[in-house]
């Protein structure tokens, strides 16, 4: 296992960048703690999978430097890093069976051949493919092949890191509630340092220990689940996590008020005069319906009964606004009256978060 530091880290596919622009990765200077499960998080081309690539020695940066447990491995092979990396796509030996493909990382290193049997069992029981394990790869179908890419991965104890770039792209969906299931069991068990990439916030927040998330190049956040729900850092953040993602609102904030959309809110803790472009960032959950009279005036456009809650999309002003409901709670039809809970305010300066200035503001 280890500590992972990315340090003045960054990448560019051009042979002489001249801009942050030409960055796919721009800098980042981070410690990811050792024995933590990662996950880093981004739409498409956010720059995720050149991060992974750099840390798994596929990819030398164009600068900064890569350190496993204070040791500089920027330039070292991947075969010197001692990770393990499982990739999008099933990668394994179709001539192999199941069994021999889950044993060959261990005896490629000289295992005696009692540990051997012992662990390939215990990770194809964890995978779920205790049945398959003397059947040749070459018959299966993908998803269980990427089972296979998975097994391998994780039937070392030995190695610095686990790497997965988005493993579970070509399982079915009840599996990947399972295997994402038993590899949080395993990084309990076991505590390796795991890095995770995903598109899919699903997996990111139910993996994770701490989620890395990414947006054009750049890191934006990492904390907790609960860290991106509740004080987003960018309005990326608030947009991506969530479902539906936070509401984003133009605001005028002077202190503890901001008028939104002609409207005064009151922001129950004081932020100064942030300039820019000013934002009111609440998520649909804390979007209140008020007694009429009261509050911001708004118009139902719709409602969508999901199981659990609903989804009320809402006109406010020239801007539309979700709100998430319980199951019970009653609806006005048409107009509404509408307040944001204040403990679920964020406001935000050029996409990036305002800190409050002192506390709650009676």
């Amino acid at each position: 296992m280890a500590k992972i530091t990315l340090s003045g880290l960054a990448h560019s596919y051009l042979p002489a960048p001249k801009s942050d622009e030409d960055f796919a990765l721009k800098e980042l200077n981070h410690v990811w703690d050792d024995g933590q499960a990662y996950a880093l998080l981004g739409s498409s081309g956010c720059g995720k999978s050149t991060l992974l690539n750099i840390i798994s020695g596929l990819l030398i940066p164009s600068q900064g430097r890569v350190l496993f447990n204070d040791r500089d491995v920027t330039e070292a092979p991947t075969a010197e890093r001692n990770i393990a990396q499982v990739f999008q796509f099933p990668v394994v030996y179709d001539t192999m069976t199941v069994r021999q493909n889950l044993a060959f990382p261990l005896q490629n290193r000289g295992a005696n051949a009692k540990y051997v049997a012992e662990r390939v069992n215990q990770i194809a029981q964890m995978i779920g493919m205790e049945a398959e394990l003397d059947r040749k790869a070459r018959g299966l179908t993908a998803d269980a092949k990427q089972k296979i890419s998975l097994g391998r991965g994780m039937v070392r104890e030995d190695v610095n890191a686990l790497l997965f770039d988005e493993p579970l792209t070509v399982i079915d969906p009840h599996m990947k509630w399972q295997l994402r299931t038993q590899l949080k069991e395993l990084h309990h068990e076991f505590g390796h340092t795991m890095i995770y990439v995903t598109h899919d916030q699903t997996e990111a927040l139910t993996f994770a220990d701490k989620v890395v998330v990414m947006s054009e190049g750049r890191v934006v956040q990492i904390g907790t689940p609960q860290d991106l729900f509740e004080r987003p850092e960018h309005t990326f953040v608030g947009y991506f996590i969530g479902s539906p993602g936070m509401n984003l609102i133009p605001a005028d904030v002077r202190g503890s008020r901001a008028i939104v959309a002609g409207s005064e809110v009151a922001l129950g803790r004081s932020y100064g005069e942030p300039d820019g472009k000013v934002e009111l960032g609440v998520r649909p959950e804390f979007v209140r319906f008020a007694p009429e009279g009261e509050g911001l005036s708004a118009r139902i456009k719709r409602v969508e009964d999901v199981g659990r809650h609903k989804i009320v999309r809402l006109e406010f002003g020239e801007h539309d606004i979700n709100a998430v409901m319980s199951e019970e709670e009653d609806l006005p039809s048409g107009s509404a009256f509408i307040r944001f809970d204040p403990v679920g305010i964020n406001i935000y300066s050029n996409d990036w978060r305002v800190q409050p200035q002192g506390g709650q503001v009676q």
